[in-house]
């Protein structure tokens, strides 16, 4: 029997790219799935493809940068399920690429809202239902951009580099306690965040082809396999790590 059999996980930011591709993983892997996102229609679909593999999901319509919205999220996770295993804090947003003096103040704010608040803001309510099902993980996204920067993305990696703070610290608040917590620093991975910043798909492919030592970028069901393990018996000594998943790119750094 898998170890994510009769378990129950949610994902944020599950509407599309590597939230997507991460709860399909835990719903092959056994688990119940909870979708978490902004986007109604595309977090339906996510369900709709975990349905089709005959497991058991639904989709929870919040914003992470929202008290109300994550307390309510996981409520609703123990109130259909009754507990709370597993959680992949991956929702996240990049503004427009702009030099430090030219960014606006309001994408400042939302960036750090979404990216760093919402984080806090999840483990913040996801952790204590987690010890009320006896422990589990909690894995947060953190991005390569939390380790090196790229021009013109200052918000962006100031909230990533934060992710890694509190993954940290937490990590270590809990250490005791039977709940591991952890982050993965995705590289370039095929996403439409990326190829947004990038100017199209065609374009991150090429970009991603020549910045990757690997000679390619990431696929999601990569990163997705990654939390996957971090959550699993295998990873059981790991607490407070960053797993960096971008094809050599920070070894070149």
């Amino acid at each position: 029997m898998s170890s994510f059999e009769g378990k129950v996980a949610l994902v944020t930011g599950g509407t599309s790219g590597i939230g997507r591709a991460t709860a399909i993983a835990f719903a092959e892997q056994g688990a119940k799935v909870v979708v978490s996102g902004r986007r109604e229609e595309e977090g339906s679909q996510t369900v709709r493809l975990i349905h089709q593999l005959g497991a058991e999901g639904r989709f929870v319509r919040g914003d992470v940068s929202k008290s109300a919205d994550v307390e309510a999220m996981v409520r609703q996770v123990e109130d259909a399920y009754g507990r709370l295993d597993f959680a992949f804090n991956n929702a996240g947003v990049a503004p427009p690429a702009a030099p430090t003096a030219d960014q606006a103040e309001e994408d400042f704010d939302r960036t750090v809202a979404i990216n760093l608040k919402g984080v806090w803001l999840s483990m913040k309510y996801e952790i204590p239902a987690i010890l009320r099902a006896g422990g589990g993980a909690i894995v947060n996204n953190a991005s390569m951009g939390g380790l090196i920067a790229f021009a013109g993305l200052g918000p962006y990696h100031a909230t990533k580099h934060g992710v890694l703070g509190l993954t940290k610290s937490a990590a270590l608040d809990y250490a005791k306690t039977g709940l591991r917590i952890n982050a993965v620093c995705p590289g370039l991975i095929a996403t439409d965040m990326l190829a947004g910043l990038v100017g199209g798909w065609e374009q991150m492919q090429k970009f991603a082809a020549a910045k990757q030592p690997i000679g390619r970028g990431g696929d999601p069901e990569e990163i997705a396999s990654a939390v996957i393990w971090l959550c699993s018996p295998g990873s059981s000594l790991m607490t407070g790590h960053h797993l960096v998943l971008d094809g050599g790119m920070t070894a070149t750094a």
